[in-house]
């Protein structure tokens, strides 16, 4: 009974609503039955009786009409009936709880003053009489109702002003936090690649050059300095990878398989491409960075997918055999032409840095593309990777 560009009055409190429908409908039948009470069955009765299922019926359609629309229906509608039958004149209470619903304040205002004015002149020619309280009762109701309507509202607005406030602190305190975090994880990862990489290569090459020194009058003490040299490095390349390893992308905390389908739905989330996922095989445990690898190179062929083949619908499937998990990304979109076979992967490393990845995990990257026919890709890594890999 509201719009979204037409602010009304407590348009949306849903109890007030159903005591709305409920109190027109009582106040249509009270008001037929009075008419017929008063005035029997005569020729009008038709006509009345037509008009009150007609005034129920609009009532009842507001789903399926333009409020402003339906709500001018409903008032013309009244009006003849109040003609008719002044005694339908009841009707205009709920009515007017309708106009200011449906409109803004002052137009609202407008509405419910029209119909207090069609109410007092038919019930002052059917009285014969100029009747102070016929004059008064309808406007006091209507200012009474009115003013009520504009303090609500104007409460109304001051509780979703402060929600607002209460909602951009809350924008602003998670925006501070997240920064927080990100400056602590800065100073973590400094820390950490200070005391473990850092370190090591300062101790590496701190021995290289007592080495080197010594490597013509003591070469026993210059390969024990080597030596030494070859086992910081091992154990700098350990703590380097641990690094890495805690460097992988937060969706794989899930695992692979649920990690693309999320990343999968909020990439196709505002995309008329339909995207699927699926999954074959019994998933196992692999290595941090082979699942860093196959999630970059799905989500850069998505990517594409979504904004440059034009494809109606695309399959994610990842397979795992007994001896390499394997991630197909097909389309039916236009396909690539003959010449330019780039894969957007990241933002910049294209399908060269897709397959110089997956070679440094022993895997391969095959692209099969023909104009007009869609886009396959498969990725593979063997599982032994899964263990050996750097």
């Amino acid at each position: 009974m509201t719009t979204a560009d037409n602010p009304a009055i407590l348009g949306h409190a849903h109890r007030l609503a159903t005591a709305l429908h409920a109190a027109l409908v009582v106040l249509v039948l009270a008001s037929a039955v009075r008419y017929l009470t008063g005035h029997g069955f005569g020729d009008r009765v038709p006509l009345v009786l037509a008009g009150a299922v007609v005034l129920l019926a609009t009532y009842a359609a507001y789903r399926l009409l333009n409020s402003q629309v339906w709500l001018a229906l409903l008032v013309l509608e009244w009006f003849l009936l109040v003609l008719l039958a002044p005694s339908f004149a009841w009707c205009a209470v709920p009515l007017s709880f309708v106009a200011l619903r449906v409109l803004s304040f002052r137009p609202a205002c407008l509405v419910v003053a029209g119909m207090v004015v069609v109410t007092v002149v038919q019930w002052t020619r059917m009285a014969d009489r100029v009747d102070p309280t016929i004059v008064l009762g309808p406007v006091c109701i209507a200012v009474l109702a009115v003013g009520a309507y504009r303090a609500l509202e104007r409460d109304a607005l001051a509780r979703q002003a402060l929600l607002d406030d209460l909602s951009a602190a809350q924008g602003d305190l998670i925006d501070a936090q997240h920064q927080a975090g990100v400056l602590a994880e800065r100073a973590r990862l400094s820390r950490e690649i200070h005391d473990s990489v850092a370190q090591g290569l300062s101790s590496i090459n701190l021995l290289l050059h007592a080495a080197e020194r010594e490597w013509d009058d003591k070469p026993a003490q210059a390969r024990l300095h080597a030596a030494q040299a070859a086992a910081t490095a091992r154990d700098g390349l350990d703590e380097a990878r641990r690094v890495v390893r805690d460097l992988a992308p937060a969706e794989l905390v899930v695992g692979l398989p649920e990690a693309l389908r999320r990343t999968c739905e909020r990439l196709a989330a505002h995309s008329p491409v339909e995207v699927r996922v699926q999954v074959h095989g019994t998933p196992v445990t692999l290595d941090s960075e082979v699942e860093t690898a196959l999630l970059r190179t799905a989500r850069g062929a998505l990517a594409n997918v979504l904004e440059h083949a034009a494809a109606q619908s695309a399959v994610v499937t990842l397979t795992y055999q007994p001896d390499a998990v394997v991630l197909d990304v097909v389309d039916n979109g236009r396909g690539l032409p003959r010449s330019r076979a780039k894969i957007d992967s990241d933002r910049g490393h294209g399908l060269a840095g897709v397959r110089d990845r997956l070679k440094q995990l022993g895997g391969t990257l095959v692209l099969e593309s023909e104009p007009g026919e869609g886009t396959a890709l498969a990725a593979s890594v063997p599982l032994r990777a899964t263990k050996e890999s750097p």
